[in-house]
């Protein structure tokens, strides 16, 4: 049986789980997130801990079981908690700014690049070379902050552009001087 999907997904305080049919709500202090179960995957509350079940051990219901138990205790976790990924602006002038709900680069080009909030997620500059994205849904968060990131990717040489907080960036050596 898989490892992840067998491990039951406790409950914190204020999260509240509704089943209709294949469909799943998930609600808490944070908000409310919904998804839809694939066909043959079954879950059940016991208690304060959700169970993901599977039908038999066929590759496809394997594949499912963990999966499954793995968006439904990010959904758990983003209702209670919430997700956040940390961004820093690497390079000289380099800033960012919040225009209301709107976030404003100055990024090295001939004009501020301006990236507009989807629903459900919230821009934060505590410094102006370091942007917050947080939000309730993990897959949204993580697809916003690669979105502000692929606006200027760090590049190799000097390491300028926009960088998670804890990324690597592998570095090259510049030209060889010589004749």
């Amino acid at each position: 049986m898989s490892r992840i999907g067998k491990k039951p997904i406790s409950l914190p305080a204020g999260v509240e789980v509704a089943m209709n049919g294949n469909a799943l709500s998930v609600k808490g202090p944070k908000g409310v997130l919904d998804w839809e179960l694939p066909a043959d995957i079954t879950v059940a509350q016991e208690g304060n801990e959700l169970v993901v079940k599977r039908p038999s051990d066929i590759k496809k219901h394997r594949a499912l079981h963990g999966l499954s138990r793995a968006l439904i205790a990010n959904m758990v976790q983003g209702v209670s908690a919430g997700f956040e990924k940390k961004l820093e602006l690497v390079g000289v002038g380099y800033r960012a700014q919040m225009q209301g709900k709107k976030l404003v680069i100055s990024i090295g080009f001939s004009h501020p690049v301006e990236v507009d909030p989807p629903a459900g997620i919230e821009f934060e500059v505590p410094t102006v070379t370091r942007i917050t994205v947080r939000g309730i849904d993990k897959q949204l968060v993580g697809n916003t902050a690669a979105h502000i990131r692929a606006i200027r990717k760090p590049e190799p040489y000097k390491g300028k552009g926009i960088k998670y907080e804890n990324e690597v960036i592998r570095r090259k050596a510049g030209k060889a001087g010589g004749k």
